[in-house]
């Protein structure tokens, strides 16, 4: 069966049962994420996380004392406190999962919560570069390091914390973890040139469409996961656990954002909404509404230059069941993040990440 018609007919499955099976894993997550077998009780799975992320921020801008001023204040620029923080809460959380199930020792060492600040980093830096490319000139609620400072200064700045980054890396002196989270790095280069290109086939297309996904977004999870878990257990079998979570969590994330781009308000989402659109880039939403209006193939292939292309794709996504078929195909990610997580010994961890996969499926920003 061709790509896209299998990933088609897995997501028409869950047409009919969709509200059901959320509501039934939104509860059991929810059951067994308020009292686990420790007894330990607790309501947010961001919080549990927290706990060992106190500091994150300072702890970064520690790694960025440099100067001159300018480009300091560049470097820190989104190291605010005001990002969502998801793949450090990610990274601890797994960290404690893994060393719970390993030898019962629930406390995170010092080289693993090192990898949150890391993944933060490479993640921050990546947005930093993202916005040079994409001419961006709004994240987050304010204007962009290249709409205030200028998009050369900006390109620094991003290898200035990659840098920052790396030097952290080499820190922690384990080579495999060293070995594990430069291909993070490769990835995203490889994914932002995948997301340059495009694919005439709409079977390739849509393969194109999920490999980019996982270069760009799930690859940074899923190898922080990874990377905490060697550090915390010998066993192989725990390290592929931490890896599939990772990546698919990862993917059910940018699935989401793809959905919310054409859902949510600019105010919510702290960036313009519909701006794939404009980047000419086709996401989840219009491959799928492409099967139901062929017509949009055309604008896919001219990546929606032409004058009233963007909102005529708009409307045919949201006339189409583009953004229901890509959050079911979500919810499928995340079911599968939430078998292989389960795979664990019970720890108040192991079920927050569960829970925190549910979150990815319900966020509205």
């Amino acid at each position: 069966m061709p790509y896209f018609n299998l990933v088609k007919s897995l997501t028409s499955t869950f047409t009919n049962v969709y509200r059901i099976s959320r509501s039934h894993h939104a509860t059991s997550a929810a059951c067994c994420c308020s009292k686990t077998q420790s007894g330990e009780q607790y309501a947010d799975p961001v919080k549990l996380g927290w706990r060992d992320l106190k500091g994150l921020y300072e702890d970064i801008r520690k790694e960025l004392l440099i100067s001159p001023a300018e480009l300091k204040e560049m470097s820190e620029y989104y190291f605010d406190g005001k990002g969502k923080a998801f793949r450090p809460v990610i990274v601890v959380l797994m960290a404690r999962a893994c060393n719970s199930h390993h030898n019962d020792s629930r406390d995170v060492q010092a080289s693993q919560r090192s990898v949150a600040l890391i993944a933060e980093m490479i993640h921050t830096a990546s947005l930093v570069h993202d916005d040079v490319i994409d001419e961006a000139s709004w994240r987050r609620g304010k204007h962009t390091v290249n709409k205030i400072w200028g998009e050369k200064k900006a390109v620094l700045a991003g290898d200035l914390i990659l840098s920052a980054a790396s030097m952290a890396l080499a820190r922690i002196g384990n080579t495999t973890v060293i070995s594990i989270l430069t291909q993070v790095i490769e990835d995203l280069v490889r994914g932002e040139f995948l997301q340059l290109g495009s694919k005439e086939n709409e079977n390739e297309r849509f393969a194109h469409y999920l490999e980019k996904t996982f270069k760009k977004t799930a690859s940074l999870i899923a190898n922080s996961c990874k990377a905490v878990s060697v550090l915390g257990c010998p066993d192989p079998v725990v390290h592929e656990i931490a890896y599939q979570y990772g990546k698919n969590v990862g993917i059910a994330f940018q699935l989401i954002d793809d959905v919310l781009d054409f859902t949510s308000c600019s105010y919510k989402m702290g960036k313009p909404t519909s701006a794939d659109l404009k980047l000419g880039l086709a996401t989840g939403p219009v491959l799928f509404a492409c099967q139901q209006f062929p017509e949009m193939n055309a604008l896919i292939m001219r990546r929606f230059s032409l004058p009233g292309d963007v909102d005529r794709a708009r409307q045919y996504v949201l006339q189409s069941d583009g953004v229901q078929q890509t959050t079911y195909l979500a919810q499928r990610y995340c079911q599968e993040a939430i078998r292989e997580i389960s795979k664990l010994r019970p720890s108040p961890e192991r079920d927050a990440l569960i829970q925190l996969s549910e979150t990815v499926l319900t966020r509205d920003k």
